[in-house]
């Protein structure tokens, strides 16, 4: 079974969330997972000025994702940082060329799942992950999210991202996601390879 994760980051939060992910997938016997990044399409200037990480430097390690590479998994985890409420220009612009898999139902069936980060506690995190949902379901994916299960939902002592669509961390005023945000997506990598194995199956 092969387990995708692809993801867009500018300061290094959903990567660090695409990390986590792939870290609970692999605990599903027989998970192949692999780690992609979608292609960037600013400039290097713009992203200097922006203060993002250096792409070609934090991230060279990680290959860019092809729309090929969606084909051949049977589960795909999507990170996207938050903009204006939903999914940022990159990857939407990586979804629009998908076109040919929409036309051959290529998707159809298999396990969708959304991780995300915003600037903000109410930054829009959860619109983001619901209207990326809208793609996934045009695609014919099954959706899973991050059940409640998962008990560090339920925290009341900390401000924490993670909600019932997916795991998500908040960015601002240089804060790194928390041990409960990195145990949320790790749950959601680990229960959505679960699903995908039995569908597999």
């Amino acid at each position: 079974m092969k387990v995708l994760v692809v993801f867009y980051s500018m300061y290094g939060h959903v990567h660090k969330l695409a990390e986590a992910i792939a870290e609970g997938a692999r605990q599903v016997e027989g998970a192949e997972v692999v780690i992609r990044r979608v292609p960037e399409t600013l400039s290097d200037e713009v992203l200097q000025k922006m203060g993002a990480v250096e792409p070609q430097k934090a991230f060279a390690h990680i290959p860019v994702c092809t729309v090929e590479e969606l084909g051949e998994a049977d589960a795909i985890f999507f990170g996207t940082p938050t903009r204006h409420g939903s999914m940022c220009g990159q990857m939407k612009q990586f979804f629009d060329a998908t076109g040919q898999l929409w036309v051959a139902g290529t998707l159809v069936g298999k396990v969708g799942s959304v991780f995300t980060s915003s600037n903000t506690q109410h930054g829009g995190q959860e619109t983001t992950i619901l209207t990326f949902f809208t793609v996934l379901m045009h695609q014919g994916m099954v959706i899973a999210g991050l059940p409640y299960t998962f008990k560090g939902q339920s925290r009341m002592d900390e401000i924490t991202g993670c909600s019932p669509y997916g795991a998500s961390t908040i960015a601002g005023e240089g804060r790194e996601p928390s041990e409960n945000e990195l145990d949320g997506a790790r749950f959601q990598g680990r229960h959505v390879s679960e699903i995908a194995a039995k569908l597999a199956r």
